[in-house]
């Protein structure tokens, strides 16, 4: 089954945001680096999303006009089969990326990035929905902590686990880094 990595928002824009943190950056980095490079090793192509979004202004971290719309420093350098940005959550709105991957005959998707309950769960949904199956790599996505609507805190890990739970089996196979790699084969 052809299979791609989906690298999406892995970009600067995030260290210039009021709510982000190191405390996960380097356990992230770690895996995600990992499943770059084990997708490097087997020739998995692997597509970079960027998102942009709002004012194209030097003050907006998501404005390209920022600088900031760039790969995050710390992520493994690669060569990308194609880079798309958007300006949407899931990666397959307006980006010509269900296009790429169809015409590549890919079957089989990795999902990783950054945010887990945003972007990535989001391109998620819409792939499974579109008949792509998605191994989803919750280690090798990032998130931050978030204030509930009653005020109440509701942790990155918490997220996390909420995410898991709400795609496996119904949009994606949940994977770690080496199972995505070994169903990569």
């Amino acid at each position: 089954m052809n299979t791609c990595l989906i690298v999406i928002d892995v970009q600067e824009s995030f260290r210039n945001r009021p709510y982000s943190t190191e405390r996960d950056m380097p356990e992230y980095l770690a895996a995600q680096n990992a499943l770059i490079a084990g997708c490097v090793a087997q020739g998995v192509p692997i597509v970079r999303i960027l998102h942009t979004d709002g004012p194209a202004t030097p003050d907006n971290a998501f404005a390209r006009e920022s600088g900031h719309v760039v790969p995050l420093k710390g992520l493994l350098d690669f060569e990308a089969a194609a880079t798309f940005y958007k300006n949407r959550h899931s990666a397959l709105v307006g980006t010509g990326l269900d296009v790429w991957l169809t015409s590549h005959g890919m079957q089989r998707l990795i999902i990783s990035g950054i945010r887990t309950e945003q972007c990535c769960e989001t391109t998620t949904r819409h792939a499974s929905d579109l008949g792509w199956s998605v191994d989803y790599c919750v280690d090798a996505t990032l998130t931050f902590d978030m204030v509930q609507p009653d005020g109440r805190p509701l942790s990155a890990a918490d997220i996390k686990a909420r995410t898991a739970t709400v795609l496996t089996d119904r949009f994606a196979t949940l994977c770690t880094v080496d199972e995505a790699l070994s169903r990569a084969r």
